[in-house]
């Protein structure tokens, strides 16, 4: 075979080519310009191709780091999960606990007469022991009382102290104290005593209808 002259010829074929009409070119030229265009599509194609995967493949990584985030997190719990029982048994005991220290509706009046025993046992002179309006929140209703007693400094302190060791909780609020007006020495202290109470089924009942009657009329808006 004359080697030479083939490359000579086939070399031939690319001189005098019209570029505004491919068409026109010898078969040589016309398969090299295909080769060369697919060689181009599919270079760009593949480049197109590996930056979907590469965008892929790092969305893969990031949630690959949150799925062991999560489960780091779940294996916690559940190692832990027989310490957490015992926790929450322990958290409902002293929930009970506190609860028993809530008197009931019939025992508010036992406690008023407790606070003002208190007073009575110190020598003081109430010039003032109003109940407000009961206020009733989720689980428990808050009566405030106004109080106003007059007495020696530390016959104020051991009432103070007195209704602190009361068996059902009280406490004391804006406490105020200064001379009192009968020019006698002694101090007058003002202040409004919180009791609470634990509400009823009744009042558990209608509180809850209360709630689900405000949240149905909030979600129709």
């Amino acid at each position: 075979m004359d080697i030479q002259g083939s490359l000579k010829a086939v070399g031939d074929q690319f001189r005098g080519l019209d570029t505004r009409d491919p068409s026109s070119w010898p078969a040589v030229p016309r398969y090299a310009l295909l080769l060369a265009v697919a060689a181009v599509v599919l270079t760009v194609l593949w480049f197109l191709w590996l930056k979907d995967s590469d965008e892929e493949l790092e969305a893969t990584r990031a949630r690959e780091q949150t799925l062991r985030a999560d489960y780091k997190t779940k294996l916690q719990k559940a190692v832990s999960l027989e310490e957490l029982k015992k926790q929450r048994v322990q958290v409902q005991q002293y929930v009970t606990l506190l609860e028993k220290q809530l008197p009931s509706k019939a025992e508010m009046d036992a406690l008023l007469s407790d606070i003002n025993q208190a007073g009575i046992g110190r020598n003081l002179q109430f010039d003032l022991f109003r109940p407000g309006q009961v206020s009733i929140k989720d689980y428990y209703a808050e009566l405030p009382i106004a109080v106003r007693v007059t007495g020696r400094y530390h016959d104020l302190g051991a009432f103070t102290a007195d209704v602190a060791h009361l068996s059902r909780i009280v406490t004391l609020n804006n406490i105020s104290v200064g001379p009192s007006n009968d020019k006698s020495g002694a101090l007058m202290l003002e202040a409004t005593a919180k009791t609470f109470r634990y509400l009823d089924a009744n009042e558990v009942a209608t509180q809850r209808a209360a709630a689900a009657a405000a949240a149905k009329k909030g979600g129709r808006r």
